[in-house]
């Protein structure tokens, strides 16, 4: 009897499939169940004659009377976990139920309404797990979009609102690119980095921005007799163009940004369908001269470049760096 192997490899994904839903549907009942109880807790607060105290007291009360049948969910901790969580969402129909309760605990740790919207609408949008939020939280992302655009369009994106109508609303700069684990004072070539962002081609994508996916790695381009090797080379469905990646682990220069620019070239002239947006180009680089970049390049180009630091960023980091661009553009407008 010849048996087929195919019913096995259907029943083991019928299984993790069921796993996967059963584990997503305990999980939606428990933040419910958190927000549930949290509101409760509220309630009772609002009943008390002297509120902080009586807060304090209650808080304690419920992880005394829980916690030996409800188990370290019940900690002294979490009870006042549930009471911000449903004063931070006070209406039940605004939870988006498609994230964990871990999701939700990294949000209520944020400082502003602004970010909370930004990070859950762009969690649900890319389906990243609690990890993956974190990391976007703890590399700012948001205030690093904010380097490149104004914050009504970055929340609008991150809502689906409107589309992103150039390059400059998805990329990031700078990026960070910690997950690879390189050293920042260690000597390493361009190979290297081109080894390690494959090698971490999930987490790059992610720091890239929305709608990547992955095309090319050194791709060969013959023009008459010399061929040339792009680094990486990527499709963004959002705005339906190619997107060149050069690697240099230098300050660039003049001739990085005009070897990427005929690459471009290139992929808009062979490459590119009809129905397609033009060709972006992103030179990643460990240093720059905006000005350089500026001179080298003609007027809405399509070339961005974009630094790339091997570390966290600081919060005092990127305040500065938010603090610089507007003195930038206030220093362009009284041109």
């Amino acid at each position: 009897m010849n048996l087929n192997e195919s019913i096995i490899t259907d029943i083991r994904s019928i299984i993790n499939n069921s796993r996967d839903q059963a584990v997503r549907a305990v999980d939606q009942e428990r933040v419910l169940m958190y927000w549930q109880i949290g509101k409760r807790i509220f309630e009772e607060e609002q009943g008390g004659e002297e509120r902080a105290e009586y807060g304090s007291q209650l808080l304690k009360f419920l992880s005394e009377k829980l916690q030996p049948q409800f188990g370290t969910g019940f900690s002294a901790r979490n009870p006042a976990w549930f009471r911000q969580f449903y004063k931070s969402f006070p209406i039940v129909s605004a939870l988006r139920t498609q994230l964990s309760w871990s999701h939700y605990k990294s949000l209520l740790s944020l400082n502003s309404d602004d970010k909370v919207s930004f990070y859950r609408e762009e969690t649900i949008k890319n389906n990243w797990t609690a990890r993956q939020m974190d990391r976007q939280i703890s590399s700012n992302l948001y205030e690093r979009l904010l380097l490149s655009t104004d914050k009504e369009s970055v929340l609008s994106v991150a809502r689906n609102e409107k589309q992103p109508e150039n390059a400059k609303e998805l990329i990031k700069d700078p990026m960070v690119l910690e997950f690879l684990g390189l050293k920042p004072d260690a000597a390493y070539y361009e190979k290297d980095l081109e080894n390690a962002l494959i090698t971490h081609l999930r987490e790059f994508m992610l720091e890239l921005g929305n709608g990547f996916s992955f095309v090319a790695r050194q791709k060969r381009i013959h023009l008459d007799g010399d061929d040339f090797l792009v680094d990486l080379v990527f499709y963004n469905r959002l705005l339906q163009c190619f997107v060149i990646v050069e690697l240099k682990t230098h300050k660039i220069t003049h001739q990085d940004i005009g070897q990427l620019q005929m690459y471009v070239n290139y992929y808009d002239r062979i490459e590119r369908l009809q129905h397609e947006t033009p060709t972006i180009g992103i030179l990643l680089c460990l240093e720059k001269n905006d000005t350089v970049v500026k001179f080298t390049l003609p007027e809405n180009s399509n070339i961005i470049a974009s630094k790339y630091q091997l570390y966290l960023p600081t919060a005092e980091q990127l305040s500065r760096e938010i603090q610089n661009e507007v003195e930038k553009q206030k220093d362009l407008g009284k041109k």
